[in-house]
């Protein structure tokens, strides 16, 4: 079986007419002929995998070039890199598909397609995510399929995990955003959760999502070995970890982070780049959560946005070549500035892959630096600046020894401890927040971490951002078509 999703739909509740297509059901909406009444444990399997599908970076996933309205690929790396001070749209600045630009200098409008886009990706997942629930909780289903008690658990724990990632992103974005639980069969149930709910019950779903996923889910590094980019009970370890970050909740961190310490499945790779490394994926030790990008597949599962590299898009701003300190070997495997190659995406360090559509790169969202420093900053918030330190320079460290791209090691001096003595918060603070940067730069976090810490507007003021940028706007679409019933972020 295969649900015939329209998934060129914008949001999860209305009819929409997208340029070049005519739909006539909301997604989340499966109607009568759509629903296959004798399912098998193939197609149960598939509601799941493919409930993944929308964390990738593959072209025309929605849509058939839809650049208006932002669907061509993931908007990831426009919403979080091109609005923060890392990244900019292209390496020589020209008109094309200026809507990204806009991110830049904060001068879109709620119907600029990025948001279109992700509100699109987020809400076709948590559908997807909604049907493999409604099966796998199904009793009477499963009965019929006998289907076995760990796989059941398994495909169950995955797709709690899913929705609660597709929510998290949602939330953090726009904060209030509807809730939708369950399969719609009809318009009437698809109009009446057209609302937007309170982000404090978005959070309290998310979180028992991603408890439900965390007890069914096995003790393992893979909850598949030979499906190793399934979601895993690190991954939802983590998740909770980073839940509790957003929310201040600083000692729960380091519970979190030291239960993923005691599980003993990850530890920083000794070489910075194996975590981006294509010929690595999966055989480190590094990355928790990825989107397992392949290529050669029907239908197509390769990274798109090297080929929108190869297009000219996505290059650093000054400002985030200049945040590097001298010889610091993680600027290179960010980014080749001399060859225009963005490796860390590429997963290459020569060029391979860019400008290619179906290029096997990875889509990383979780590796285990990202988490250490989750840790150092809760450290820092409940009093304890030493271990705080010890933590950022275990990062720094590991950057420092990592074998250059020329084969060789960093000069004497590159990257020197942080001072363990240091007991200024706001010292350690800058320290913590510089780290971050140059760590993971190019991977979607920048923007979010100057959010949630609240100096957005003093980074990126002098670029446009106002108090009111601190959310996005909802998708003007979803107002329109609403009704009404979808209100809009204040300043917008």
């Amino acid at each position: 079986m295969k649900l015939k999703y329209n998934i060129f739909l914008i949001a999860l509740l209305f009819l929409v007419s997208c340029e070049g297509y005519l739909t006539e059901d909301p997604i989340g909406l499966l109607t009568p002929e759509q629903v296959n009444l004798e399912p098998t444990t193939t197609s149960v399997n598939y509601s799941v995998s493919s409930s993944y599908q929308l964390l990738s970076s593959t072209l025309n996933i929605i849509g058939e070039w839809g650049w208006d309205d932002g669907t061509v690929t993931r908007n990831d790396f426009i919403l979080h890199d091109i609005a923060s001070d890392d990244m900019q749209k292209k390496w020589n600045p020209d008109g094309d598909q200026a809507w990204m630009d806009q991110f830049n200098n904060f001068s879109f409008v709620a119907s600029n397609g990025g948001f279109n886009g992700t509100w699109s990706y987020d809400y076709e997942g948590i559908s997807r995510a909604n049907t493999a629930i409604s099966y796998l909780t199904d009793v009477e289903m499963m009965g019929k399929l006998n289907m076995e008690a760990s796989l059941k658990d398994r495909l169950l724990g995955e797709s709690y995990f899913l929705r609660a990632f597709y929510y998290f992103d949602l939330v953090t974005i726009y904060g209030d955003v509807p809730l939708l639980l369950t399969p719609l069969t009809s318009f009437e149930e698809a109009y009446e959760v057209a609302v937007r709910v309170d982000e404090v019950e978005v959070w309290t779903q998310i979180s028992s999502d991603l408890a439900n996923a965390k007890d069914l889910l096995p003790n393992s590094k893979y909850s598949v070995e030979a499906e190793k980019w399934r979601a895993s009970k690190g991954a939802v370890i983590a998740m909770q970890a980073k839940v509790a970050l957003f929310n201040e909740n600083w000692q729960e961190v380091i519970n979190l982070v030291g239960e993923l310490e005691t599980l003993g499945f990850y530890q920083l790779n000794a070489n910075y780049f194996d975590s981006f490394r294509v010929a690595k994926e999966f055989a480190e030790d590094e990355v928790i959560f990825a989107y397992d990008h392949q290529s050669s597949q029907t239908p197509q599962k390769g990274n798109g946005l090297c080929a929108l590299i190869g297009w000219g898009f996505v290059a650093p701003e000054a400002n985030f070549v200049e945040a590097f300190e001298i010889n610091d070997p993680r600027l290179f495997y960010t980014v080749d500035i001399d060859a225009k190659n963005v490796n860390k995406l590429l997963g290459t360090l020569d060029g391979t892959n860019k400008g290619n559509d179906d290029s096997p790169s990875n889509r990383i969202f979780i590796r285990w630096a990202d988490v250490l420093l989750w840790k150092a900053e809760a450290l820092l918030e409940t009093g304890k600046p030493a271990e705080a330190v010890g933590m950022i320079n275990t990062i720094r460290q590991r950057a420092r020894n990592s074998v250059t791209a020329t084969g060789g090691t960093a000069p004497a001096g590159t990257l020197p401890d942080r001072d363990v003595n240091e007991t200024d918060a706001n010292v350690i603070k800058d320290w913590l927040i510089h780290e971050r940067r140059v760590e993971l730069g190019f991977e979607s976090h920048r923007y979010n971490d100057l959010r949630r810490w609240r100096i957005a507007k003093d980074v990126l003021g002098s670029r446009g951002f106002q108090d009111h940028n601190y959310l996005y706007p909802i998708p003007q679409g979803e107002i329109d078509k609403s009704g009404g019933s979808i209100t809009q972020n204040a300043g917008y």
